[in-house]
């Protein structure tokens, strides 16, 4: 979540062939990131819905170890395509978006497993609760963006979350404790920075 956003794809040694230089700060591209989260409901069938996110991140190339990112999740645009499950997971008895509308995730550690997976090490602070996550990513894409013609990396991230851990436990365990989380991103370089 906070996920996620959770960005590794952009520390990973995939840019070994492609130059940047020092540390480059990049933005999560809005229209192109965000975090699917996947939920079991009383044992009959997986509950899904999207949240967006946008933030931004730093990457060393030289020391990837050294980078970092800083997500924020629009806990209160929460879609599940259905109008009456969205009001009921907007509201006080699940995600209650009136005290909580966003979440963030602030990354604490990278390591690389190879050129193209790695894990970020983060906090992910949702429902006013802070708790440490660990994202398993996978770096995509470098290249420039044929639209925007900007520097842009992909990549995905998959983790998962308790949700008692953030004291949202209604009808625990009947709908799942466990939220599957799977990420999205596309981020881009920073013009203003």
């Amino acid at each position: 979540m906070k996920l996620k956003v959770m960005l590794l794809g952009l520390l990973i040694g995939g840019f070994a062939n492609i130059s940047f230089g020092d540390t480059e700060n990049y933005v999560l591209d809005p229209l192109h990131t965000s975090i699917n989260w996947k939920i079991n409901h009383f044992g009959f069938a997986n509950v899904t819905g999207k949240w967006y996110a946008n933030g931004q991140l730093s990457y060393d190339e030289q020391n990837p170890q050294n980078s970092s990112v800083k997500v924020t999740i629009d806990i209160a645009k929460s879609i599940t395509g259905i109008a009456k499950l969205d009001y009921n997971m907007l509201g006080s008895a699940f995600l209650d978006v009136k005290k909580y509308p966003k979440a963030t995730f602030v990354s604490t550690k990278v390591t690389m497993m190879d050129k193209h997976t790695g894990i970020v090490d983060g906090n992910l602070t949702l429902h006013g609760v802070t708790k440490p996550v660990v994202l398993n990513v996978t770096f995509n894409k470098v290249g420039i963006d044929p639209i925007t013609k900007l520097k842009t990396s992909g990549f995905s991230a998959t983790t998962s979350i308790m949700r008692s851990n953030y004291k949202v436990t209604t009808y625990v365990p009947s709908i799942s404790d466990e939220v599957q989380l799977d990420i999205e991103v596309e981020a881009m370089i920073n013009k203003g920075k």
